[in-house]
């Protein structure tokens, strides 16, 4: 598709629409409100820059720059006098395939690092004063690409504090499990594979499980990311047990431990009964599981995840399965240790695995509930899936981009928004701005001049096709671990 397609149709006349004599456009992305964010999600994750620059980069050049100039624009100029019912005039893209860059400069805060709601993170402005009306062209493309990994990446953070903070309370000697206790599950689920990679690589950022594959070449491929990436374990699907068949479901796992005699594997448990998996299957395949190296993994994947990890009854000792659940019922086949904080650890030969309508609260149900039952919260990973990172829209921290400051005729104006009929929320900040690091924190400065916006902690990331100040995956992970 030709690169000047990626845009929301009324942005074809743009150029027309600026006051006479318009030379630059400046805007900021931003996240401007967090109240559909899940709870404690009360900063973003500045994530995904790097990769919407270069991929940005890479489709014109590939759909506009590298192909000859009367077949791009002629296709323009066909597709868009159909569209709005005009003989549209295409000499602006045809100057733009002449300059054989996009050029715009694009600032951003480093990657890794938490912004506070209303403080922007992205700015762009075109460098020619020719293509004014480049700048809030590229406003969609921009929006519908930096979205989702900045969301996801935001939330597996609030998922990893969860996990921390229980962790600490009831296994702290095995706080590194926290790297892989939340596990991505939400390809399927995802809006097509550039939504799933998107998200993905937020997980990733923050997390080291993760089942969605193509998040690996892509995290090598914009984020410079060296050796391991992201892991996984062996693991079994409903297809494969029903495969094996209802009537010697233990034949199946017998089998299955007999072609993975080593390492972790999962296996999914509910396909039927999960009562009879844990209460008559596992008690017979016990020897076998304590002789294995490595650690079997129950996984159940329905039923409410909060009662069926940790039972219904608020206490041990309960009479049901579905009273005890999976930890308990785990507990009680192959035992453990107490650690030194007093929370009971399952035999490492032993797990379980939960991945189906995951969200923070649940999670944090979870882990209350195994530490008052006197467990600890590393008995068990997460599957976060698409009900967590597919739940979620632009509007979930209230991200947009935005003009402040345009130069017409030599002038500079500063420009804002403010809807009467608005909470307050819509509200821009006005003309150039800056980010400073006030005690640790990023504030935004706005209305400063030309030469106080070159200061601060934006940095210029990409500029008249140049990339400058990039940065690896294992940074951001740093940064991201410094501050959990």
């Amino acid at each position: 598709m030709n690169g000047l397609f990626l845009t929301d149709g009324y942005k074809t006349g743009h150029h027309q629409q600026y006051p006479k004599g318009t030379e630059e456009v400046y805007s900021n992305w931003t996240p401007r409100s967090n109240k559909y964010a899940p709870k404690g999600c009360d900063k973003v994750v500045s994530f995904g820059q790097q990769y919407v620059f270069q991929w940005l980069h890479d489709y014109f050049q590939d759909n506009f720059f590298s192909k000859p100039k009367a077949q791009v624009c002629n296709e323009l100029k066909e597709e868009l006098s159909l569209y709005l019912g005009t003989d549209y005039d295409v000499t602006h893209y045809e100057e733009l395939h002449d300059l054989q860059y996009l050029p715009i400069r694009a600032k951003s805060l480093p990657e890794g690092l938490e912004v506070p709601i209303r403080v922007p993170m992205v700015t762009v402005v075109n460098t020619d004063k020719k293509f004014y009306w480049i700048t809030n062209f590229l406003e969609t493309i921009l929006s519908t690409m930096l979205w989702q990994p900045m969301t996801s990446a935001s939330i597996a953070l609030c998922y990893k504090r969860i996990f921390k903070k229980w962790t600490l309370a009831t296994d702290k000697e095995n706080l590194g499990f926290i790297d892989f206790q939340g596990h991505d599950f939400s390809m399927r689920g995802m809006g097509g594979l550039q939504s799933a990679v998107s998200s993905g690589m937020g997980h990733a950022a923050v997390f080291l499980g993760s089942d969605t594959l193509p998040v690996i070449s892509t995290l090598r491929n914009y984020y410079h990311a060296k050796g391991f990436v992201v892991g996984s374990v062996n693991a079994t699907e409903h297809s494969v047990m029903c495969a094996g068949t209802k009537d010697d479901e233990i034949g199946t796992f017998r089998a299955l431990m007999n072609t993975y005699p080593t390492g972790i594997l999962s296996v999914v448990s509910d396909t039927w009964d999960l009562w009879k998996v844990l209460t008559e299957y596992l008690p017979q395949l016990k020897e076998e599981v304590l002789a294995r190296d490595g650690k079997l993994v129950i996984r159940p994947d329905s039923g409410d995840p909060v009662d069926i990890i940790c039972g219904e009854a608020a206490a041990l000792g309960a009479e049901s399965p579905k009273d005890k659940g999976v930890v308990e019922l785990l507990w009680d086949i192959f035992g453990g240790t107490v650690n030194a904080q007093g929370f009971k650890v399952l035999d490492a030969h032993i797990g379980a695995i939960y991945g189906d309508s995951i969200t923070t609260e649940r999670a944090e149900s979870i882990c209350q509930r195994l530490s008052d039952k006197g467990f600890a919260t590393t008995n068990v990973v997460l599957g976060i899936g698409s009900f967590t990172y597919q739940f979620n829209t632009r509007d979930t921290f209230g991200f947009a981009m935005k003009a402040t400051s345009v130069v017409v005729h030599g002038e500079r104006r500063e420009i804002f928004k403010d809807p009467i009929t608005d909470d307050g929320v819509k509200k821009s900040a006005k003309g150039l701005i800056k980010v400073d690091v006030i005690d640790g924190e990023f504030v935004l400065v706005d209305q400063v001049t030309p030469a106080i916006e070159n200061e601060g902690a934006l940095q210029v990331i990409y500029e008249d096709g140049k990339f400058m100040n990039q940065v690896n995956l294992q940074e951001i992970r740093d940064r991201i671990n410094e501050n959990l």
